[in-house]
């Protein structure tokens, strides 16, 4: 199994971005929770809403291709842009990749 690097930007303020070791099948949504960062997956990571919405700034040939279903649920998330993707679905397959977490603070009480 290969380990590539994701680097991680936050679009809220006070946060550094930082880079860690992701495995090749492993998501975003997974690296995530696993060192402590916020994203929301309101269904638990089977690309069943768009709470773990961020954007992938680099390396979007390394992640498994968008599917229809997420392409839906992309449409629903806050500020969905051409770069958009579901952290869950992020799931690494060749390479390093970049991606900028929205601003978490917005789903504080939801």
């Amino acid at each position: 199994m290969d380990i590539f690097k994701v680097k991680i930007s936050f679009e809220e303020a006070g946060h550094s971005p930082v880079e860690l070791p992701i495995a090749e099948g492993e998501s975003v949504l997974d690296v995530c929770l696993e060192n402590g960062i916020e994203l929301q997956h309101n269904c638990g990571g089977v690309c069943g809403c768009s709470t773990c919405h961020v954007y992938v700034t680099k390396g979007m040939d390394n992640i498994q291709e968008i599917s229809d279903k997420e392409e839906d649920f992309i449409d629903r998330a806050v500020n969905p842009r051409i770069n958009s993707r579901l952290g869950c679905q992020c799931v690494i397959i060749d390479g390093d990749i970049e991606v900028t977490l929205p601003d978490q603070s917005q789903f504080l009480g939801h």
